[in-house]
């Protein structure tokens, strides 16, 4: 596909998981339409959770196509920010379910990214022991990744989204016109999720993402709707054999074990989840060719495009005393660490993702190096 200024039309991508498949609806002036809602379960309320800056420009929208359906259409709106994916700020979604007498029929709505997504889903699978939600993602890397799948949890002080459960949507909406007002930096944290799925599944996509970035930068909708189809074409490919992450689907979380070890070391917030996932897969990549896995060029070939992406290639210091010990530390938390050892996603040859351990004196090389 050439990347041109001119709206797409809607795309559409399936998740097959027998009863429980869904679609992803990809496309412009999707989020407003009352038509983009009619396949939806019936129901006497809908509840939109999003955010304090989410909502301000897009939940009146979202409303108005929602009552066309639903009797009545609630609004519970979070503070915005990683820093409040916890206990106490889910409880709020609970609190709007129950004192507005919700039953097992009524429909969420996640409008917003990454954490409203998932934090609305857990709610979803917890409320009434589940009621059906729909993801509507307003930021790239809610669209192409974390919308998508299931994955729903909340985060612990010890350990990032250590607390929640799989919850499948009935349907995820990907507009694109929500993306023009999303900042450079978290366009560019989006863009990590993006370039993922190139090194451990379609290095032709990597390829295409090379040659298109600055127009993804430039937020063109027909670039902008082949990144999201293509990324969401292999997830849904990777969640259809592995819904649980039991084995394959582990590959999506390339970059991630050092990503997530970033984020909890800095305090949640400090950097974009996508900033620590760019990082992380620099890292990643550096570890990989350390076990002999991949050359030198594909490193430099990926640490150059996540730099182009706005991207941070060299990670934190998060102690002062033993940087990376304290890095190893975090990352035993991970959730595919086995009996406290830690299990990496790396690239195995380009375009091939496996999991496995390393050394830990390999991995403390491997920190050194990338660490500011």
């Amino acid at each position: 596909m050439q990347a041109n200024s001119s709206s797409p039309a809607t795309a559409q991508v399936q998740i097959d998981l027998a009863e429980r498949s869904y679609p992803i609806f990809i496309g412009s002036q999707l989020l407003g339409q009352a038509q983009t809602y009619q396949k939806l379960p019936k129901a006497a309320t809908a509840l939109i959770v999003s955010n304090t800056t989410v909502a301000p420009l897009y939940a009146a929208q979202l409303t108005q196509a929602l009552q066309a359906h639903y009797p009545k259409v609630l609004l519970v709106s979070l503070p915005d920010g990683e820093v409040y994916k916890d206990w106490p700020t889910l409880q709020l979604i609970f609190d709007a379910l129950l004192e507005n007498g919700c039953d097992r029929k009524t429909v969420l709505f996640a409008l917003g990214g990454g954490v409203v997504g998932d934090m609305t889903g857990f709610a979803a699978a917890s409320y009434m022991r589940g009621v059906p939600f729909v993801q509507v993602p307003t930021t790239l890397l809610a669209q192409v990744d974390s919308s998508v799948g299931g994955k729903t949890a909340i985060n612990h002080p010890l350990g990032k989204n250590m607390i929640g459960a799989f919850y499948q949507p009935v349907q995820v909406i990907c507009d694109l016109d929500a993306l023009q007002t999303l900042p450079e930096r978290e366009l560019s944290a989006g863009l990590a999720e993006v370039i993922k799925y190139g090194p451990i599944a379609d290095m032709e996509f990597l390829d295409w993402i090379e040659a298109h970035l600055d127009a993804l930068l430039a937020k063109e909708p027909a670039a902008l709707a082949h990144a999201i189809q293509r990324s969401c074409e292999i997830k849904a490919w990777v969640v259809g054999q592995d819904e649980r992450e039991s084995g394959l689907r582990a590959i999506l979380n390339f970059g991630h074990t050092f990503g997530h070890a970033i984020e909890s070391g800095l305090g949640y917030g400090e950097w974009l989840h996508g900033e620590g996932v760019g990082c992380g897969m620099v890292m990643a990549a550096h570890l990989s060719q350390r076990l002999g896995l991949v050359d030198s060029a594909f490193v430099e070939r990926l640490t150059r495009l996540i730099q182009r992406a706005g991207l941070p290639v060299k990670g934190p210091v998060l102690s002062a005393t033993d940087n990376a010990g304290r890095y190893l530390e975090l990352m035993r938390i991970d959730k595919k660490s086995e009996a406290g050892e830690i299990r990496f996603v790396l690239i195995d040859g380009p375009g091939k993702a496996v999991m496995r351990a390393a050394p830990d004196a390999l991995v403390r090389e491997v920190i050194d190096a990338c660490c500011a």
